[in-house]
């Protein structure tokens, strides 16, 4: 198992996490100094808050623990490719290293729909390593969708 491997297996609890709430399982953790300072999963729909993705409140976590919104030196593991928003998040908080699972083809935004980690015109760019438990972090969300088609699990909130 490679260091990246490691780590993700610990991204892919949170997503566990998730999924035992109903939630949309994406998990996200933030190592430092070969420790994890941040972690988060999907809870939109427990906070009802949109931007409550596992990424968001990793970074909020790791910038807290390290008492700075920048985190040099930090790897973000994360069990989907990011979003537009997370994506944005990650460029803010100046994360060099993002890895991940699963790309997103519907609203990935770090190499499959947009690149807004790597785009030039931006101030701080970030290193990608994609595929990392490719299968596994896939499969995770193609069950809890599959389930939610047939048993309902996880039905967004009515407005």
């Amino acid at each position: 198992m490679t260091d990246h491997e490691k780590w993700m297996e610990f991204a892919f609890k949170e997503a566990e996490q998730a999924y035992k709430r109903k939630e949309v399982p994406i998990g996200a953790i933030i190592v430092h100094e070969n420790r994890i300072i941040g972690k988060g999963y999907n809870q939109t729909e427990s906070l009802r808050d949109p931007t409550a993705h596992a990424e968001i409140i990793a970074i909020t976590a790791a910038a807290a623990q390290l008492d700075n919104h920048r985190l040099a030196d930090c790897t973000m593991y994360v069990t989907l490719e990011p979003c537009a928003m997370c994506a944005g998040a990650i460029v803010l908080a100046r994360i060099p290293t993002l890895v991940y699972g699963a790309s997103d083809p519907k609203a990935g935004a770090c190499g499959t729909l947009y690149n807004i980690v790597q785009d030039e015109r931006l101030n701080h760019r970030v290193d990608l390593v994609r595929g990392v438990l490719e299968a596994k972090c896939g499969d995770i969300l193609k069950d809890f969708f599959s389930k939610l088609r047939t048993n309902g699990i996880g039905k967004p909130r009515p407005n």
